[in-house]
């Protein structure tokens, strides 16, 4: 049976927007001619409007479908009819990637997509169900191609390949990733991965695709693929990594011992990706032990010390691996200046026994009993942070230096990424400009422009970012829509 196609408003307005944009770009004959592929891509859809990857999280029958990688169809399939919904053409490379906008246009919700590609909450910390969009079925979906090589963080040259006119510039061989984003399909990120050898993916050889998100049926519950498989959240550790500061980490050092402990596992993690399975089974155990000693009833003291043995293993490693970190990072702040960035000094406090915790748990379990909860273990950490030059607590610093500390620490986590696994993490930094001086917001565009990589920055106002070089892909963000600016 063929289906009639037909373009919703919304997919109107991307046609007239995306070869406007390649016109402005490139020139009127390179748009006309995706123009066409785009459309015989649609007609297609006539005779075979199931081949599209089904989205049952964005309403019955709604699928998509590829085109050059950078641009993706998105339709609804109908017992007559084939209707366009959405052509996405968003395709940021390596380099810098700013997205300006008002506030609460969702740029912050872009670079949340990017950071639900690795282990655990993003950077919002939002529960599952709460990243569905508001007036969507439910469910949500964020994918990215990743590439086994390390990108570069420009091009040689600035000619871009003639059938990719949207791209940033780069050889004739595919060094960078296009990713989409649109009013359908919430998000997708491009980034490096580490460098053990993927399976190549149907599309690219050489390339990874990684995929996550909920479904409407399940809002509650994480699925993770790879190349099409199944897979589980920590897996997504071993492919890429990700590393943002969001202005809610300025309160850091001010707030709980348990945000510090957080943003700690966060930069172990990026280093040590088995660190997610240790802490995640060391919080299993806490709770389940904790459960039996705040019990009124009889305790059971098999289950209770088998639940020790657990937490003296798995919080060893946590703790053996916070200590690596915390030690990597002050040797590689120790070269760094004191200035433009404040130089922080790293320690770990309340250590506790780990070396014999599983003992010592059995040790105290009287007094944990009357406490109703475990008081000695690695959930009790605290990330001390000096800074070095003033020998200042953090918490006691100015917001500015406190900033530039939190900057620093990033800073130094991602070259010390990029030493181990031979690629760049990405970067993801939200409304970062806006809160540094003219001096030290150019230091970090040049820093930042040294190490390479793929980095994600967000600001109200383009002028905070017009001393970028002129690669820098840019992006207008509007209530449910990204657009070049």
């Amino acid at each position: 049976m063929t289906h009639d196609v037909i373009l919703s408003d919304d997919a109107e307005d991307d046609l007239f927007a995306i070869p406007s944009f390649i016109a402005e770009h490139a020139d009127r004959d390179v748009a006309d001619g995706f123009v066409g592929r785009l459309r015989d891509a649609c007609l297609t859809l006539a005779d075979f409007p199931k081949r599209g990857t089904p989205h049952p999280q964005f309403g019955a029958e709604v699928r998509s479908i590829p085109l050059q990688r950078r641009t993706t169809i998105f339709y609804r399939v109908e017992a007559e009819t084939v209707t366009i919904i959405h052509i996405a053409r968003i395709a940021p490379g390596p380099g810098f990637v700013v997205l300006t906008g008002e506030n609460g246009a969702g740029k912050t919700n872009v670079l949340e997509a990017v950071s639900m590609l690795a282990p655990g909450r993003g950077l919002r910390r939002a529960t599952l169900a709460e990243m569905a969009r508001q007036d969507g079925p439910g469910g949500f979906a964020i994918s990215a191609r990743a590439r086994e090589k390390p990108l570069p963080f420009r091009s040689s040259g600035s000619a871009r390949p003639p059938d990719e006119p949207g791209t940033s510039g780069g050889s004739s061989t595919r060094d960078w990733v296009g990713v989409g984003e649109s009013r359908t399909a919430r998000d997708s990120a491009e980034a490096n991965v580490r460098p053990h050898p993927p399976t190549p993916s149907p599309e690219g050889e050489g390339e990874v695709s990684i995929g996550t998100g909920t479904t409407v049926a399940a809002p509650d519950r994480r699925k993770v693929r790879i190349n099409g498989a199944d897979a589980s959240a920590t897996a997504l550790a071993d492919w890429l990594t990700v590393l943002w500061l969001t202005p809610a980490m300025d309160r850091l050092f001010t707030g709980s011992p348990s945000d510090r402990r957080r943003f700690l596992d966060r930069l172990t993690l990026a280093l040590e990706p088995g660190h997610g399975r240790h802490a995640a089974r060391y919080e299993a155990a806490l709770r389940a032990r904790n459960r039996l000693l705040s019990d009124p009833g009889a305790l059971d003291a098999d289950w209770c010390a088998a639940l020790e043995l657990q937490l003296g293993e798995h919080g060893a490693a946590l703790a053996e691996a916070r200590a690596r970190t915390v030690a990597a990072l002050n040797a590689a702040l120790a070269s760094e200046p004191d200035a433009p960035f404040a130089k922080p000094l790293l320690a770990i406090e309340d250590p506790g026994p780990e070396a014999d915790l599983g003992h010592a748990l059995a040790a105290h379990r009287a007094r944990d009993r009357r406490a109703g909860r475990t008081l000695i273990g690695p959930h009790r950490h605290d990330l001390a942070v000096t800074h070095a030059a003033k020998a200042q607590p953090a918490e006691h610093c100015s917001t500015g230096e406190q900033k530039a500390m939190l900057l620093a620490l990033i800073l130094a986590q991602a070259d010390l990424v990029a030493d181990q696994a031979g690629c760049r993490a990405v970067l993801l930094l939200d409304e970062v400009a806006a809160h540094l001086d003219p001096l030290r917001r150019a230091a970090l565009f040049e820093r930042l422009g040294a190490a390479g990589g793929q980095v994600w920055m967000t600001g109200t106002e383009p002028g905070l970012f017009a001393d970028l070089p002129g690669d820098a892909q840019r992006f207008a963000v509007e209530p449910g829509k990204i657009l070049p600016a």
